[in-house]
């Protein structure tokens, strides 16, 4: 589904992802974990259109994409949940969600609503409430239903358990299993890479820019560099 070749970005002359080559299969969870700093955000939004490229290709189900803008490639099927969740916090739940539809008819808006009330049923019972006052975790929750109201083929998901507890950690990533069982195909950047290594399919490592490591998520999970620097073992 999608094929990043040599894609390079930064920040002026600072270059973050330097040359980086990957692969995501379609209805694949495919983990990418690094240290921080390791350009694991500035990959993401690149693909996503977000942050501007300086080398390389980006194929999506075939087509080359790199030129198109952020709203373009949420059309044919991309959509990201950011860093740090960004809700908007003045707006209810349900507006935030709505927004993420803003490319959809009425009726499939309202039936992704009641999928995303049915994935995370404490956003149906908040659905009125603003969304700034939710805790961290159903912040999470809503951004990762906002993202589904576009109803994408590829979800970007970016540290999606920072500042969750535990148990919530837990929700968050079982909610992304459950979205891959429904035919999502899912490209999640996260930190607590056992969490990431135990539900993806594939994983790749990113140190300073490039792709370190690649393996199957359990594959990964046992190597033994991949254990002393990232998992603690």
């Amino acid at each position: 589904m999608l094929r990043v070749e040599g894609l390079r970005s930064g920040y002026g002359r600072i270059e973050a992802v330097k040359g980086v080559d990957l692969e995501v299969a379609s209805g694949e969870i495919v983990a990418l974990i690094g240290a921080n700093g390791a350009g694991k955000t500035t990959l993401l939004r690149t693909i996503s259109g977000v942050h501007p490229i300086s080398a390389g290709r980006i194929l999506y189900e075939g087509e080359a994409i790199e030129a198109l803008p952020p709203h373009a490639r949420v059309a044919r099927g991309i959509a990201q949940v950011p860093e740090g969740r960004q809700v908007f916090a003045p707006l209810t739940v349900e507006d935030n969600l709505r927004l993420g539809a803003f490319r959809r008819g009425r009726a499939e808006t309202e039936a992704t609503l009641g999928e995303v009330f049915a994935l995370f049923p404490v956003l149906a019972e908040k659905r009125s409430l603003l969304a700034g006052g939710l805790s961290g975790g159903q912040q999470q929750m809503l951004a990762v239903g906002r993202a589904m109201m576009a109803r994408p083929r590829l979800l970007l998901l970016d540290e999606p358990s920072m500042g969750l507890a535990p148990l919530l950690v837990d929700q968050i990533l079982d909610a992304v299993v459950r979205l891959r069982r429904g035919g999502m195909t899912v490209l999640l950047v996260e930190q607590n890479a056992s969490a990431a290594l135990a539900i993806a399919d594939r994983a790749y490592v990113l140190e300073t820019g490039r792709i370190a490591h690649s393996g199957s998520g359990q594959a990964l999970m046992h190597d033994p560099r991949v254990r002393e620097a990232y998992l603690g073992l």
